[in-house]
């Protein structure tokens, strides 16, 4: 795919088609990561290891006014130190 660097505001971007999206399996909305190698930009999108949630998502379904309370799980089994 040919592109052009092109100014939005102050600062440049590019316009990537649905396709090439799709075949690098990036959706709107995605994070990447944008890195320089040998003087070509890299855009790889940023893939979770433990599941498709995120900290800030799962943070935000915790209730406002949450009280947490402490949580005892026993003494020590075995050669833990405390």
């Amino acid at each position: 795919m040919v592109t052009k660097v092109q100014k939005w505001g102050n600062s440049q971007g590019l316009r990537l088609s649905r396709q090439l999206l799709e075949d690098a399996q990036i959706g709107v909305g995605d994070e990447v990561d944008v890195a320089v190698h040998d003087g070509v930009i890299v855009v790889a999108p940023i893939r979770h290891l433990r599941g498709k949630h995120r900290l800030r998502e799962l943070v935000r379904q915790i209730p406002k006014g949450q009280k947490s309370e402490e949580v005892d799980w026993g003494g020590p089994v075995g050669k833990e130190v405390w």
